[in-house]
């Protein structure tokens, strides 16, 4: 009877600890937060499409999404993975070459909901209104014009993806929630939920380290500062920053309480990046600048393998498919 009973708990194993803690606290609440703030970048753009009215709402928006960019799973891949709302890294400029082939047609068409949903993801999202209303090729722009009408459209559809991720989130929380039940075909046992979360934190990590942080550093001899994420708008930094304290909490939710030395990383590195005054990491050509940033990369480095270590550990998984690598 005993072990009957034992094996009918196994096969109802219960979802991991730190699973339910992360959807209720970090998933769902952030996931609405973007799309708040993207609701009012759309609203602002259609009330006042110029450059200099819609920066405070795209840098609004942009927020929002740092702190969900991470999760690349369940509805964010429905849309077309992270890309879908930031095309980077963008090695071969093709957003500002698509930029100036729409500007340079003006056919009003591109424009409407379902004319821009047709362009290239190069001129959707966060990438493309950057450039629109910070770089001078693109922004010098009056109202009423083809340009103004595009960022309304690139504003409009970033919001419409973030009310799509919003709502989508909530069945993609209950199958985590329901993993391993019958009829849940997403996740056919809890630890399946559990490492596709522990996959994005670490993926979120590795993203920080390997993007935001190795592709401005480039090399000694060949810094790359003008490879740094969102550099126009002055958001590399802050980019960083919002990320790793959006992964900080992810983790601690996932570790319920088991990450101590995790912890005290994020603690380090946030320090230190807060240190630094390098909103577009320009110090990368500059010998002493360069080793505070460089500096980071070490941080990282030990965060993710701690983390990999304690909140696996925790989680009793390995970490699996890195979908921020758009493989």
């Amino acid at each position: 009877m005993r072990s009957l009973f034992a094996l009918t708990f196994l096969l109802a194993a219960p979802l991991h600890a730190g699973v339910p803690e992360a959807i209720e606290g970090h998933i769902l609440p952030r996931h609405a937060a973007f799309a708040e703030a993207a609701t009012a970048l759309d609203t602002s753009a259609q009330a006042d499409c110029t450059a200099e009215a819609l920066k405070p709402a795209y840098n609004g928006a942009f927020d929002g999404w740092i702190g969900i960019q991470h999760l690349a799973l369940g509805p964010l891949q429905e849309i077309g993975g992270p890309l879908a709302l930031q095309f980077w890294p963008d090695a071969k400029g093709f957003t500002a070459r698509q930029l100036s082939m729409l500007t340079g047609a003006a056919d009003p068409s591109t424009t409407t909901p379902d004319g821009f949903a047709a362009q290239s993801v190069a001129v959707q999202g966060f990438m493309a209104l950057e450039r629109m209303l910070y770089d001078e090729a693109f922004s010098d722009y009056a109202a009423g014009s083809y340009s103004c009408a595009l960022v309304q459209a690139i504003a409009h559809d970033i919001a419409s993806k973030a009310g799509a991720l919003n709502e989508g989130w909530p069945a993609a929380a209950q199958a985590l929630r329901t993993a391993g039940e019958a009829g849940n075909a997403t996740y056919l046992a809890p630890s399946e939920a559990a490492q596709a979360l522990f996959t994005a934190l670490i993926a979120g990590i590795e993203y920080n380290d390997d993007a935001r942080l190795a592709r401005p550093l480039g090399s000694f001899e060949r810094p790359r500062p003008t490879r740094a994420e969102a550099w126009r708008s002055d958001r590399s930094q802050r980019n960083l920053a919002l990320s790793l304290a959006a992964l900080e909490e992810f983790a601690r939710l996932l570790a319920d309480g088991h990450a101590s030395e995790s912890q005290a990383l994020f603690d380090d590195a946030e320090a230190w990046l807060a240190d630094l005054d390098e909103p577009r990491f320009e110090g990368v050509a500059e010998p002493t600048a360069r080793m505070g940033i460089e500096s980071l990369t070490s941080y990282l480095g030990l965060l993710k393998e701690t983390a990999a270590a304690e909140v696996g550990d925790h989680l009793n998984v390995g970490q699996g498919f890195n979908a921020l690598d758009g493989d």
